[in-house]
């Protein structure tokens, strides 16, 4: 994949985004990749967990200025049109594949690369990361790639309004106080700890987590009383598979359960 690489490990897959001279940056084949990688991976039952991440001490420093930014200036309306719904659709395909994503952010992490961290189920950062909406910087909306949906239910409204209108830079440890991180870990440790994490989250009940996913997504839409009718359906699906009844076997015969993921 060209600015970006993948490595499977058992059932994780490490997608690493490596472009370091441009801190990462992505161009518009990257964009498209990812895209499709992702929507490849909701019919992929090998892959149980994500990792992205970046290379040479950063994650991602948004759209390319030269390769990206520069000719959306010479687009035609349909063309600019074309280029934002192609952008949206990378956050469409992370959040309905059904594997849990787990974002290790280091260093730079601004504009695309922040929506990235955003769109991933679970963000692991450092104290030298760097996260920034940096949009209206360029004369551009906080409203890209989904971020007034997703990042005030992250962080909160007031926070989120603040980071997307003024395109200011959140460092790493007041993102993990405002909960944008999840963890903090030390640069040398990030790494490691993404993988324990995702090894965790793909040994566990594939279904299960599939299902909280998609019911996190689909129930931002729906009244209370819907989305728990909603919940009781999908944990009564949940119920029939046959992961929850290897738990309940392991638990009487008091051993460790493997899930299957069927």
């Amino acid at each position: 994949m060209s600015g970006a690489r993948t490595e499977r490990d058992g059932r994780v897959l490490r997608v690493t985004l490596d472009r370091p001279a441009r801190k990462n940056a992505l161009t518009f084949e990257s964009y498209a990749m990812l895209r499709d990688l992702f929507t490849a991976l909701r019919d992929d039952g090998s892959v149980r967990s994500v990792i992205v991440t970046g290379t040479d001490g950063n994650f991602c420093s948004g759209g390319d200025v030269h390769e990206i930014i520069g000719p959306l200036t010479q687009r035609t309306p349909e063309g600019l049109l074309e280029f934002t719904q192609m952008t949206g659709d990378v956050v469409k395909a992370m959040r309905a594949c059904p594997q849990p994503i787990v974002a290790a952010v280091d260093g730079a992490c601004a504009g695309a690369g922040a929506i990235l961290a955003m769109a991933s189920d679970l963000r692991l950062g450092t104290e030298r990361s760097r996260v920034a909406f940096l949009f209206v910087q360029v004369g551009l909306a906080g409203s890209d790639m989904g971020a007034c949906a997703m990042l005030p239910r992250i962080i909160g409204l007031g926070r989120a309004s603040e980071l997307l209108y003024t395109g200011r830079t959140l460092p790493g440890a007041q993102a993990y106080d405002w909960g944008f991180f999840n963890e903090l870990c030390s640069p040398d440790g990030l790494a490691d700890r993404a993988h324990k994490l995702a090894q965790s989250l793909a040994a566990g009940p594939t279904l299960a987590h599939a299902t909280t996913k998609r019911m996190l997504r689909e129930e931002w839409s729906l009244p209370l009383d819907d989305a728990i009718d909603a919940e009781a359906r999908a944990q009564a699906a949940c119920m029939e598979s046959n992961d929850f009844r290897r738990a309940y076997e392991a638990f009487v015969a008091k051993r460790p359960v493997r899930f299957e993921g069927d």
